[in-house]
């Protein structure tokens, strides 16, 4: 049995306790939170779970094997540090930490003390992610062109990040997840629409070896709710669409073909080639209770998460170059290998 602390119980701490209350393999044994009134809820629903403010407590308690972090960014090294450096395992909510170097820190405290450092993207746990990562490796879609990302809606506004930490995270986890490639270089341009507050919009623009290129687009000021991913190859591509019910992966048998004399180059002739579509099957599981029982799977056998801290660390990466040219007004940021 796992015994899990969970330290902060705000937006997304409650739907980490309900996963890992819910494994037969853990035991979410206590819960820390500064605001009083969250802590009484903790209590009302889980009255055998110890609660706290100081989330030193947790770290400190022998009995407590692994640390859940779901606190603001700004936070997340020195707790993860913590928690790592006193032997616990750690599962850290998105983004791992606000440099490259913090996350260099985490992950080589977990190689040293042989501990398991994980990072709650959990796009990458759901059923349609894992599906379109099948097609991918299956080579459905064949050669990939182009990788397009829309995640907009009306707010959440958040204080201590801009839009590009807060949605394009999420995008950027599920693009380092899908395309087993890093980009070469970033671009990104941005507005901050209300006083004294972060960008509230952006578009940012990755490109990769072989003329792959991905671009996203992050808005808390639009009027409608968009969660939507284009994959184009050159035989097929996908449409992922995370607020469909029932069809949130479509493949689409649609492209082109070039018709060309070798001899003759400028009379080449492009057909358009409209097929059929169909909607894969997706396991309909819940990417947390994935996510919660891959990570105690991962404690107990001694094995690196799918998003384990290199992971984290790749999506870092992208978001520091991302930021570097917002600051730089659009200027694109060479990316060396890594």
């Amino acid at each position: 049995m796992i015994n899990v602390g969970v330290i902060g119980y705000g937006y997304w701490g409650p739907n980490l306790v309900r996963n890992f209350a819910d494994l037969p393999n853990a035991e979410v044994v206590a819960v820390s939170d500064l605001q009083l009134s969250r802590l009484e809820s903790v209590h009302r629903r889980y009255p055998g779970t110890r609660i706290t403010a100081d989330y030193r407590e947790i770290i400190r308690d022998p009995t407590v094997d692994a640390v859940i972090i779901a606190t603001p960014v700004s936070t997340h090294f020195e707790i993860a540090r913590e928690a790592l450096s006193s032997g616990k395992h750690v599962l850290c909510e998105k983004p791992l930490t606000h440099t490259i170097p913090q996350a260099d820190t985490l992950i080589n405290l977990a190689r040293q003390h042989n501990l398991t450092l994980m990072v709650d993207h959990t796009f990458v746990y759901t059923g349609a992610v894992r599906k379109i990562k099948q097609l991918l490796s299956e080579g459905t879609i064949g050669r990939l062109l182009y990788f397009d990302s829309t995640r907009i809606n009306l707010g959440l506004f958040q204080h201590d990040v801009n839009v590009i930490w807060d949605l394009a995270v999420h995008d950027f986890a599920i693009m380092d997840y899908l395309l087993d490639a890093q980009p070469i270089a970033v671009a990104a341009s941005g507005a901050a629409h209300v006083a004294g507050q972060p960008e509230s919009l952006a578009y940012v623009t990755c490109w990769f070896e072989g003329g792959l290129m991905a671009h996203f687009s992050v808005n808390w000021l639009a009027p409608v709710k968009i969660r939507r991913t284009i994959i184009g190859g050159d035989t097929k591509m996908i449409v992922y669409d995370d607020l469909e019910t029932s069809e949130k992966v479509r493949v689409y048998d649609k492209g082109i073909n070039l018709i060309s004399n070798p001899d003759d180059i400028y009379n080449m002739l492009i057909s358009y080639r409209i097929g059929d579509m169909y909607a894969p099957s997706i396991d309909p599981t819940e990417a947390l209770h994935v996510e919660a029982t891959h990570f105690v799977d991962c404690i107990e056998r001694g094995q690196a998460p799918l998003t384990d801290g290199h992971a984290g660390r790749r999506v870092v990466r992208t978001l520091c170059a991302a930021a570097a040219s917002l600051a730089e007004s659009g200027r694109p940021i060479e990316l060396s290998a890594d």
